[in-house]
């Protein structure tokens, strides 16, 4: 019988009260939690912080990989919709992240994917209907169903997402939404079909109509999507419907914190400790019912140990009773896996992306990119052409976008964008959600084409294309999504891209992350799939030319 013993001032969420106290731990679970006024240490143990929604493929780690670097930051589960592999590989994406998931420290809720793929407006590597998720909703590993991002089909009753949405209720499994912007009676229609949560709220009023309806709103503060300002005072106005995550996380931002990040900042901010530590670890737990501790008697002896309650600088991480990180250190080894992939496609020209107009000068639709948010806007602008070509406006942040599809040779969809502030060179993807075809923002299309193929020569990766001598790459060659190499030369990696494609004039603060969603039609307004220009508003395709 393995039994230890830990002192510390211990903090208990459901009394709400701090005592100094010893915490035993018999075979992997809590055995007996005493006070003790011998105890004179200092530090504070607590229940381990709860990622509420993350894409573990957007910090381009596998799961064993993403878990041996957040439990240095005292996380010590997730909720993870493997939806993004799922857009690539199908169930066998799903199968991937499960079995990659039993070599991660960290205890990993998936979700079975609703939306494979998100529209029927682009092109996917596989599709999971009504069916496969009905069967997967029946595995022991799958704890809910994933976002319900197609919620057009839920407020008109769509057959096919009712019947994902039946089979969920059926299993007895809780439903998570996306529904950015939804408000009123029809965010009361969507919550009144099943829908629990949201993690999509950009504003505090489109927030306070979704707690209305009944629903729990994840608080999101991520590498693209930065929530947290406009909803930070529910954590004052209503702490006990709230949860936090990050959605999309980047590698270079991971290594330097996860959770621990937003629960510090939720305090500095003047919300109350218990409060804020409830939705870090509480809500999550209970509401998708995972087994996960709560630092109670009988509970898996989940917890960490922190330096103070206002920096929550990590000491110790414990999972099923076991120490995984100390001082920032993980103490599981890295271990490289297998490398999944699908990707058949042509290296692209630069004639490919060229836009034929006839005249001086074209109106077009621009796609409006915002730094920190995955909503775009939609503006028209008049651009000159050049022997029956339109052309980029440099100068004043006009440049063409373009999507490969990855899954089998077809034509280049092309568009204009601002906002990516680029005045050389050309950054391209493989991660674009959610069908994770190739996107790509370019000065000029001899650059938009290398950095293209680029990525193509790879088979998946983020990439900054300056030409010889400046140009970075980073291979991602499990499904174009993750690397197989350690999470540390990842972020490293990833970093120099990222700089390199600010030295080309990005002014965002993660061109990669805001770049990856610019094909995601589910989220309004203007994007650019792989068979053209889409407005979410409207849920239909766009023209180019005005």
């Amino acid at each position: 019988m393995k039994k230890t013993i830990h002192e510390g001032q211990i903090v208990d969420l459901d009394a709400r009260c701090i005592f100094p106290g010893i915490v035993t731990v018999e075979d992997g679970r809590v055995s007996e939690i005493t006070r003790s006024e011998a105890v004179v240490e200092e530090t504070f143990l607590l229940p381990g912080f709860v990622d509420a929604h993350v894409h573990i493929e957007s910090s381009m780690l596998p799961p064993a990989e993403f878990g041996r670097i957040v439990v240095r930051h005292g996380t010590v589960a997730t909720v993870s919709d493997p939806h993004e592999i799922a857009n690539v590989l199908g169930v066998a994406g799903v199968d991937f992240m499960i079995e990659s998931a039993r070599d991660s420290p960290i205890k990993t809720l998936f979700g079975a994917p609703s939306c494979v793929p998100a529209t029927a407006f682009e092109t996917a590597g596989a599709r999971l209907d009504s069916d496969a998720v009905a069967e997967l909703l029946e595995r022991p590993e799958i704890g809910y169903l994933s976002e319900v991002m197609n919620y057009p089909g839920v407020l008109h009753g769509d057959p096919e997402v009712m019947r994902k949405i039946a089979s969920a209720k059926a299993a007895g499994k809780p439903i998570d939404g996306h529904a950015p912007g939804l408000r009123g009676s029809n965010a009361k229609q969507y919550a009144a079909a099943g829908i629990t949560t949201d993690h999509e709220c950009f504003t505090l009023v489109e927030a306070l109509d979704k707690l209305e309806a009944g629903m729990r709103i994840s608080i999101r503060e991520g590498s693209a999507a930065r929530n947290f300002e406009a909803l930070e005072s529910l954590l004052q106005s209503h702490p006990e419907r709230c949860m936090l995550c990050t959605d999309d996380m980047h590698p270079n931002a991971l290594v330097h914190g996860h959770i621990n990040l937003l629960v510090r900042r939720a305090i500095a901010g003047g919300a109350d400790v218990f409060d804020v530590l409830r939705c870090a670890a509480t809500h999550p737990v209970e509401h998708y019912q995972m087994n996960v501790g709560l630092l109670r008697v009988a509970d898996p002896a989940d917890f960490i140990r922190v330096k103070d309650l206002t920096d929550f600088e990590v000491i110790e991480t414990w999972i099923d009773g076991n120490l995984v990180a100390e001082n920032g250190v993980s103490l599981t080894e890295f271990q490289p896996g297998s490398t999944p992939n699908r990707f058949d496609t042509h290296e692209v020209t630069a004639a490919e992306v060229a836009i034929r107009a006839n005249g001086n000068s074209v109106t077009v639709r621009v796609i409006e990119a915002e730094d920190g948010q995955l909503i775009t806007g939609a503006s028209t602008q008049e651009l000159p052409c050049d022997s029956g070509y339109v052309q980029s406006l440099p100068v004043l942040d006009i440049l063409k976008i373009a999507v490969v599809n990855r899954y089998y040779p077809a034509p280049v969809s092309v568009a204009f964008i601002r906002g990516f502030g680029l005045t050389r060179g050309a950054i391209a993807s493989s991660v674009s959600h959610d069908c994770h075809n190739i996107v790509a923002v370019g000065v000029d299309d001899e650059s938009l084409a290398g950095a293209i193929n680029a990525v193509i020569q790879t088979r998946g990766g983020v990439c900054a294309w300056g030409g010889a001598g400046e140009t970075a790459l980073l291979a991602l060659e499990i499904a174009g999504l993750m690397s197989s190499l350690d999470g540390d030369t990842v972020a490293n990696r990833y970093q120099e891209v990222t700089t390199l494609a600010r030295n080309f004039g990005s002014p965002l603060r993660d061109p990669f992350m805001t770049l990856s969603f610019m094909a995601l039609l589910v989220i309004p307004d203007l994007k650019l799939s792989d068979r053209g220009l889409f407005s979410g508003s409207e849920f239909a395709f766009s023209s180019l030319f005005v």
